[in-house]
């Protein structure tokens, strides 16, 4: 596997910068998201925890495959802007589920005294 970077970009609003890369793997399957960041770390000098792979398409019929990334200056940074389904996609947050919908108690009927009170009226 091969990691060619096409195009980099800072962008400081966000505290991170943006890449764009190419990787080659012409005796193996496209690789997986957790060996490209583990490759992208080694390239840009920075830990793996603040590297995220935002996406990354196979190129049909070659064994190319182009992605983006962005690497974080910070965690937190990265925990503040990233997508949740993203952070859930690198294993660094838990899935939230949904909470089984609870049961409400059954009203009690109206009680029949109060029906029972007024006589009714003869003609």
């Amino acid at each position: 596997m091969e990691i060619k970077i096409l195009e980099e970009r800072a962008n400081p609003l966000l505290h991170r910068h943006e890449y764009r890369f190419e990787v080659t793997h012409p005796t193996a399957a496209t690789p997986k998201r957790d060996e490209v960041r583990t490759e992208l770390a080694k390239l840009v000098r920075s830990p793996k925890e603040r590297v995220i792979v935002e996406r990354m398409h196979a190129r049909f019929g070659t064994a190319v495959s182009r992605g983006d990334a962005n690497v974080y200056e910070t965690v937190d940074a990265l925990t503040k802007i990233t997508r949740e389904h993203i952070l859930v996609r690198h294993g660094l947050k838990e899935k939230a589920t949904k909470a089984p919908p609870t049961e409400a108690a059954p009203t009690p009927p109206a009680p029949a005294a109060a029906a029972e009170a007024t006589p009714p009226k003869k003609e």
